[in-house]
C-alpha cells in the first residue's frame, strides 16, 4: 500500500470559543484579491478543532492540523498554541 503523507495541511489561528469539552472554534482569517477592483479583503473561516487536553483560552494564537473526521464539524486537530493570550 501506499505510504500517507508526512505532514497535513495546517492553519494558524486565533481561537474564538473554548467553551466546549476538548473543542476549540478557530478563526483562521486570509487575504483575497477582489476581481475586479484588486484591493485585498480580509476573509475568514470558523474550523472546530480537537483540543485533548483543555489547554486553549479564547484569544490564543494557535496552530491546527487537518486530520480525519471525529465527529460531524470536528475535522482539525490543536498541533500547539503559538501565542497565549494576554
Amino acid at each position: 500500500m501506499s505510504e500517507q503523507a508526512a505532514s497535513n495541511r495546517t492553519l494558524v489561528g486565533q481561537v474564538v470559543s473554548s467553551a466546549m469539552d476538548k473543542s476549540i472554534t478557530v478563526s483562521v482569517e486570509r487575504q483575497v484579491k477582489h476581481p475586479l477592483y484588486g484591493k485585498y479583503i480580509r476573509r475568514s473561516t470558523k474550523v472546530h478543532a480537537h483540543d485533548e487536553s483543555n489547554e486553549c483560552n479564547q484569544g490564543d494564537m494557535v496552530m491546527v492540523e487537518q486530520c480525519r473526521p471525529l465527529s460531524k464539524t470536528k475535522k482539525w486537530r490543536l498541533v500547539k498554541v503559538i501565542e497565549r493570550a494576554s
